[in-house]
């Protein structure tokens, strides 16, 4: 019998690439590069599955694919706005995706960010490369303290509870959530959290983390006025979906001193980052690297593995989005 037809769109840790091999007729992406919309519809007309990432646009013209023959997409991430689900749905495919494998590391980079940025890390770490320091000073690249300060959680999910445990029983911070769906009383509880309007945790917050999924619903939440509600000295923290945030907003409140700084890990119209961040002192940037440890990839691979091989089997997987 012949093994099912799968296409991977990047490539992946060689441990699962060899599980791949060992069990599929694979297509793997050697060269790492990013498919482009035809090739990804083409790998549906050909392949029993489809293997993308968060940064490969499934939309419903790519989606649109005749004859189609791939019907399951396992994505390659928790997040999964990148995949227009109504239209998955509606050809009968199977969307899954790898939830829970990601939140501790996910968690701790947020928390990277957040030390980073108002330890003006970044800023310090170029200062040192390029020897313009020239030693201790009382006044010198003075941050902003952690310890004790008040952290809001716009999206309280798996990984925010996560951050707000590292925040709150690491650092002594106080916890303000928002969220239309919020977690478990007894999760918030024992984290101290209280639950808030998105308004008022952006009045009180020192630290504002963003844990919300992409998607219509959430595009540009943080705004202009969301950033002018902000404290002076707060900072913001972007660990989620980059189009969550107004890019040009952010520079424009960074330049300008409404708020003190930001940390992100993720960027509206990655990999594409705005030159206007380049020339700020007080952001951290960083490639996207939220899930990036050695152990946490594989995982999400397996996982990836785990869904597909249920649903050949004729079981639903255990993340089955629709």
């Amino acid at each position: 019998m012949a093994k099912p037809r799968v296409i991977v769109t990047r490539k992946w840790p060689a441990e699962v690439e060899a599980e791949l091999k060992a069990n599929y007729d694979v297509q793997l992406n050697e060269r790492d590069i990013a498919m482009t919309a035809d090739a990804l519809q083409d790998a549906l007309r050909t392949a029993d599955a489809l293997l993308p990432t968060v940064t490969d646009p499934i939309t419903a013209d790519v989606l649109s694919a005749e004859p189609l023959r791939a019907k399951f997409i396992g994505n390659f991430g928790v997040g999964y706005n990148n995949i227009d689900i109504d239209a998955a749905k509606a050809r009968g495919i199977t969307v899954t995706n790898t939830p829970d494998v990601l939140t501790d590391c996910t968690a701790d980079l947020a928390m990277t960010l957040l030390l980073s940025a108002a330890r003006s890390a970044g800023e310090g770490e170029r200062h040192v490369r390029s020897r313009s320091w020239t030693g201790w000073r009382p006044t010198h690249m003075i941050g902003a303290k952690v310890t004790g300060q008040t952290l809001g959680l716009i999206g309280m999910g798996r990984i925010a509870c996560a951050v707000a445990e590292r925040a709150h029983f690491g650092f002594g911070m106080t916890i303000l959530f928002s969220d239309p769906y919020p977690p478990p009383v007894e999760v918030t509880a024992r984290l101290n959290a209280k639950e808030c309007t998105t308004e008022k945790l952006l009045k009180d917050a020192d630290f504002v983390s963003l844990h919300c999924p992409g998607g219509a619903e959430t595009f540009h939440l943080i705004d202009t006025a969301e950033l002018k509600l902000m404290k002076p000295g707060a900072i913001l923290i972007n660990s989620a979906r980059g189009d969550v945030v107004n890019n040009e907003a952010l520079i424009s409140a960074l330049r300008n001193g409404e708020i003190a700084a930001a940390g992100l890990d993720v960027f509206e119209g990655e990999p594409h980052i705005n030159d206007g961040f380049l020339d700020l002192e007080n952001v951290v940037l960083l490639p996207h690297l939220g899930s990036a440890t050695h152990s946490t990839r594989i995982a999400m691979g397996k996982r990836v593995l785990q869904n597909l091989n249920a649903y050949l089997a004729g079981k639903t997987p255990r993340d089955k989005l629709v």
